[in-house]
């Protein structure tokens, strides 16, 4: 570390660096942040004697700033910090260590500005770019990873990746593979020096997936058009005894997460003890109204956290079914979700809160909010109100309805119960939360199957929202 005296003589002695700086002194900023954990103390013994608001004006508007979503463990200013020293442990895996460090250290400098902080931060990561001395070239590469900060977690979490729309926005956004590269290793450095709700193997694993299509389509991959999804020997075993009993019918096992968190020694592990147990469930039942609600309340009651759900209808041909010679529309669901407590529940106990569910015979309101009186209530500053809008996509699958709302039991329900009520299907659902926040996607078409006109769509989404105002 700096010795106190070594950076007051620093501060009192320095010259103030042309505009733009020479080639040497952008590199030893580049190599202040790249070097891991020493960064932290050394960058604070700067800022205390004045010497970085000299270097970079802009970073006076960030300063012991604080967070507007409590997921986050640091203030914006140290937050950035901890950003490039996150980012100093995965330079090996960019063609451009000197940009992946210098965009961690600004991605939310925009934060200090009214608006988007992406939208004002790309503004002025390019200005700082030119001033310490980057061509225009990579000013626009570092402008672009600031705007897009956000692009890959929020796509992979709450988007489709088997929509090609959402595959080749991406690609669109970036343009490039080393700035999807650079996007990556970004995304991943913002994360861990979140938090540990901002990051898991589970996010890693859906960021990774989409970096790989992304990547395929800019290197001139054809992208494949939307086509029916496989149905799998599982899926039809499934889905031939649901229509054969007439009732739900599950399989539900544990599943190993496509990808660990990578660690590095910049510090400490950024997860809070063990990860969710992650848990696959399909269930196959006979098509009818209030499936999406029913699966989504039991799976509360269970203390399942939901992270994804697919659903689709098939219709089995008479061969498959040949005791009945009939066929009929099955529908499947395909769940991720978490055991937040670490066991699986028992697939008959499921089951069965099942079928009564569908039956109408569980009331499960009243079970969850018996379940909520049993602990004692937090007194704090109330929750926003849940906003609930139609997203902008070029899907040709579905139209996207986003719900933002404040995390509780039951809340998936209450959004299925309230899809239902509008009369539209629900294709898929992508459920995304970071603290006390849901952010939630779902994929939803007519009775026609296609996706929703403007106006209808507006509609549905103002329906949703009176409904979890009420």
């Amino acid at each position: 570390p700096l010795s106190p005296h070594a950076v007051r003589r620093l501060a009192a002695a320095a010259p103030a660096l042309p505009t733009p700086w020479p080639a040497e002194a952008r590199e030893q900023l580049v190599t202040l942040l790249g070097a891991g954990r020493p960064t932290v103390d050394v960058w604070a013994a700067l800022e205390a004697e004045g010497l970085i608001d000299a270097l970079l004006p802009d970073w006076e508007r960030v300063r012991c700033r604080p967070q507007r979503n409590p997921v986050h463990t640091w203030t914006v200013d140290r937050h950035l910090v901890e950003t490039a020293v996150r980012a100093a442990g995965l330079t090996r895996r960019v063609q451009r260590p000197d940009l992946l460090l210098v965009a961690a250290l600004l991605h939310d400098i925009g934060k200090g500005w009214p608006g988007d902080h992406s939208v004002a931060g790309e503004v002025i990561a390019r200005d700082v770019a030119a001033r310490i001395g980057f061509d225009a070239a990579d000013a626009a590469v570092l402008a672009t990873l600031v705007r897009h900060h956000l692009l890959l977690v929020e796509t992979a979490t709450r988007r489709d990746l088997d929509d090609p729309a959402t595959v080749r926005s991406v690609a669109d956004a970036v343009a490039t593979v080393p700035t999807l590269e650079l996007l990556h290793a970004l995304t991943e450095a913002d994360a861990l020096a979140t938090g540990p709700a901002a990051w898991s193997s589970w996010r890693a694993s859906l960021v990774g997936d989409l970096v790989r299509r992304a990547a395929a389509v800019l290197a001139g991959e054809s992208v494949p058009e939307d086509e029916p999804a496989t149905i799998t020997a599982e899926h039809e075993r499934l889905a031939v005894e649901a229509f054969r009993t007439g009732g739900p019918v599950l399989s539900l096992h544990a599943r190993a997460d496509e990808a660990a968190v990578p660690r590095d020694d910049a510090g400490p592990d950024p997860a809070d003890g063990p990860e969710p147990l992650g848990v696959e469930l399909l269930i196959a039942v006979p098509d009818q109204a209030g499936v999406l609600p029913a699966v989504a309340g039991v799976l509360a009651l269970h203390r399942l956290t939901v992270r994804t759900a697919e659903l689709r209808a098939v219709t089995l041909p008479a061969e498959v079914v040949p005791e009945t010679g009939a066929s009929g529309p099955v529908l499947l669901l395909e769940w991720r979700v978490a055991a937040e407590y670490g066991s699986l529940p028992q697939a008959a106990r499921l089951r069965a809160d099942l079928v009564r569910a569908l039956e109408g015979s569980l009331d499960i309101p009243a079970r969850l909010a018996e379940r909520d009186a049993a602990y004692p209530r937090r007194r704090g500053v109330p929750a926003p109100p849940p906003r609930v809008t139609v997203a902008p996509t070029t899907s040709r699958r579905a139209t996207v309805i986003e719900v933002r709302a404040q995390d509780a039991p039951g809340l998936l329900r209450r959004i299925g119960r309230a899809l239902e009520s509008a009369d539209v299907m629900v294709r898929s659902a992508h459920v995304s939360t970071l603290g006390a926040n849901a952010v939630d996607a779902f994929y939803v078409t007519g009775g026609d199957g296609e996706p929703l006109a403007q106006e209808r769509a507006v509609g549905v989404a103002r329906g949703v929202e009176e409904a979890l105002r009420a």
